[in-house]
């Protein structure tokens, strides 16, 4: 299969494309970013770095016929382009919605110009704390959570109307890496306050390649979904 992973330079993404070069169902990888794709340090044994094609758009929002070419034939896009809640601050509201929804729905219309397999397979990434209630007022971040609740709601209304495309929301919690302490400190602090499962970047690339790969079988996928579908093999070798 072809697979789609947009936002490519990020830091769920690189792992997301390093384990696709080592997974046999996956034949080759669409690395879509703003600047080229290298391919990732630490691959696997066995892994094919010559499945790695790296696609450049200046914008997320802006697809030129070139890339649209680049995703014809496609089976599923894991798509991780966001601006996150903390760094929401520094920017102003109207564009931290043009990068996190706006982009995101071009995004997905331009692979269903482009001609893909079907069924085609959508995972869109959001986050534990977005609200897809309106009439809910989110604990952190409310006018951001709202705005991404509202993003998961129109990629799987656009998902249906667009036709032939399976679309699923990953809500991960708090997303560690190995050696960053800080990481699991915060994370270890947000489950013990809010009851949120953090999940390692390995663990949360695993389960959505899974997901894509195999089939959706559950949406949204909250963060309690996403560790409950870690493979054992990932937890016998954490």
């Amino acid at each position: 299969m072809k697979l789609i992973v947009s936002g490519a330079t990020g830091f769920v993404a690189r792992e997301v494309i390093r384990q696709s070069l080592s997974r046999s169902e996956i034949t080759s990888v669409v690395a879509v970013a703003r600047k080229p794709v290298t391919v990732p340090d630490k691959l696997a044994e066995g892994a094919d770095p010559s499945k790695l094609k790296s696609v450049v758009v200046e914008d997320y929002e802006r697809y030129p016929e070139e890339v649209k070419k680049d995703f014809a034939g496609a089976s599923a896009c894991i798509w991780t382009v966001a601006i996150t809640p903390t760094r929401s601050k520094t920017y102003d509201f109207e564009e931290v919605k043009r990068v996190c929804q706006t982009s995101t729905l071009a995004g997905l219309k331009a692979m269903h110009e482009s001609g893909l397999s079907t069924p085609f397979r959508f995972m869109y990434m959001s986050g534990a704390a977005s609200e897809r209630d309106p009439a809910k007022t989110p604990r952190f971040h409310p006018e951001y959570s709202r705005m991404r609740g509202e993003t998961e709601t129109k990629v799987l209304s656009l998902a249906a109307e667009l036709g032939g495309i399976e679309a699923c929301v990953a809500k991960p919690g708090f997303i560690t890496a190995p050696g960053e302490i800080v990481k699991f400190i915060a994370a270890t602090i947000v489950q013990w306050t809010a009851g949120i499962p953090s999940i390692s970047v390995a663990d949360l690339a695993t389960v959505m390649l899974d997901q894509v790969i195999n089939g959706f079988d559950k949406e949204p996928l909250m963060p309690e979904d996403l560790t409950a579908r870690v493979p054992r093999t990932n937890q016998n070798s954490a």
